[in-house]
């Protein structure tokens, strides 16, 4: 099989268009000298004369003027593939996305994000995934689109936008004999704890700080989410550890406090796949959810 030339194929269409070397040449940008070879090559390719003189002008032969329509087609086709992305019409979109995020994240800002979504674009679904790790394959082969988070350490294919950045407060149900009075590291540690963590450790981010000062806590329960957090310390006297971006999940029943020790902040991050960089309708999606929080870090 001949290699593909698809430059062959406009200056096909240019040749049946306009029934005239120095014409089509004109419209291509090229000399006539140049669309001469050019048409030289057509004929040995098609096995046709393709056009042939008649008098002064130039006519297609049967061959070229059966496949005229079908050239057209497909040099628009061409034409549209290997031109960037048209700008869309969001409402008219019909699409589904679907996000990777902890639960603790969909339990807080799913509903809001589903209400802004379908108010510009009634048309585009989301789905949340469950995240049981970080794993960038997923956004590899197209199964989820975007992942919202801490970003992996092994992301470095991966295109990122922050959302916010973040860190930890305590949390304790209302009335617990810690929020009484100052909060030291000594009392905080004097305390039973209860920490999230996917993989089940028993450690958390406030362990090292505490261990400078020659402190250590007791953990007696660990889950798999913040919001599990949350409802443990309501309804015992364990002190838990929660992001502050979801201090706004915290019930009537708990209350939450500045720790005693420092802890490292972390960014919470949208990430997707390069190969989305260019998707009108993907970008769309991002910028609303930039959009979404950067309101929400400005009030």
């Amino acid at each position: 099989m001949h290699d593909l030339d698809l430059n062959l194929l406009v200056a096909l269409d240019a040749l049946l268009r306009e029934r005239s070397v120095s014409a089509a040449a004109r419209k291509l940008g090229l000399s006539t000298s140049a669309m001469s070879r050019t048409l030289s090559r057509l004929r040995k390719a098609l096995g046709d004369p393709i056009l042939v003189s008649a008098g002064r002008a130039m006519v297609a032969t049967p061959h070229a003027e059966a496949i005229a329509e079908e050239v057209r087609s497909l040099t628009s086709a061409v034409q549209a593939v290997l031109s960037p992305p048209r700008d869309i019409d969001i409402s008219e979109i019909k699409r589904d996305f679907t996000i990777r995020a902890n639960e603790a994240f969909v339990l807080l800002y799913a509903a809001r994000l589903s209400t802004a979504v379908s108010e510009a674009a009634p048309g585009i679904r989301l789905r949340f995934a469950p995240k049981p790790n970080k794993a960038i394959q997923p956004l590899r082969d197209a199964s989820i689109d975007l992942d919202i988070g801490v970003v992996a350490g092994d992301g470095a294919e991966l295109r990122g936008q922050t959302l916010f950045e973040d860190g930890f407060v305590g949390v304790a149900r209302t009335g617990h004999p810690l929020l009484t009075g100052r909060i030291t590291p000594e009392r905080y540690a004097a305390c039973r704890h209860v920490v999230s963590s996917r993989r089940g450790h028993f450690s958390g981010p406030v362990d090292d700080s505490l261990a400078a000062l020659g402190l250590s806590r007791k953990v007696n329960l660990v889950v798999a989410s913040y919001p599990a957090v949350i409802a443990v310390a309501a309804a015992t006297d364990l002190v838990g550890l929660i992001p502050r971006s979801y201090q706004v999940g915290v019930a009537g029943e708990t209350e939450t406090f500045e720790l005693p020790v420092a802890t490292p902040g972390f960014v919470i991050a949208q990430t997707w796949h390069p190969r989305m960089d260019a998707d009108p309708a993907h970008r769309w999606l991002r910028a609303l959810i930039f959009e979404a929080f950067r309101s929400k870090n400005d009030r």
